[in-house]
């Protein structure tokens, strides 16, 4: 089992004996998630596909809680942000903008990428680096404005 989906066991439990009903309903969405790979994909996912998983749902939290807000339903968007900071106690701490633009200049530099049609070629490179680190949109609009300015 992957220490990472040991820790959110873990915290599931604790959040069980606290009683804390918030806690422990993200703690079950995210193992069952992660339960989903397992019966689907017939594997146990290692940290880094249980990291991308935490990475989608906070995502996905971030999404619902912006498009609840524009519905004016604040009292939604609270629960999804509340949600979004119990999941990013399991991600690493983010890179700031200076450190994601220097990996960015690393990369392109050691991949050689003169242009639009290497982006691939560096985001390849880049993702497993800013995975649960950084938003992977922002990052390849980072890219890209480098790739073509």
């Amino acid at each position: 089992m992957s220490e990472l989906k040991e820790r959110l066991s873990a915290a599931m439990k604790d959040a069980m004996r606290a009683k804390d009903k918030a806690r422990l309903g993200v703690f079950r969405m995210t193992l069952a998630a992660i339960k989903q790979i397992e019966v689907d994909e017939r594997i146990e996912p290692d940290d880094a596909r249980v990291l991308a998983l935490l990475d989608k749902l906070v995502k996905q939290r971030k999404d619902s809680a912006s498009q609840y807000r524009d519905a004016g339903r604040d009292d939604l968007a609270d629960i999804e942000d509340a949600e979004v900071v119990v999941l990013q106690e399991f991600l690493p701490t983010q890179l700031t903008d200076a450190e994601i633009d220097a990996l960015i200049d690393d990369t392109i530099a050691s991949t050689g990428a003169a242009g639009m049609q290497d982006m691939g070629k560096v985001m390849g490179v880049l993702k497993p680096q800013l995975q649960g680190r950084a938003d992977m949109g922002a990052a390849s609009g980072r890219v890209k404005a480098k790739l073509t300015g």
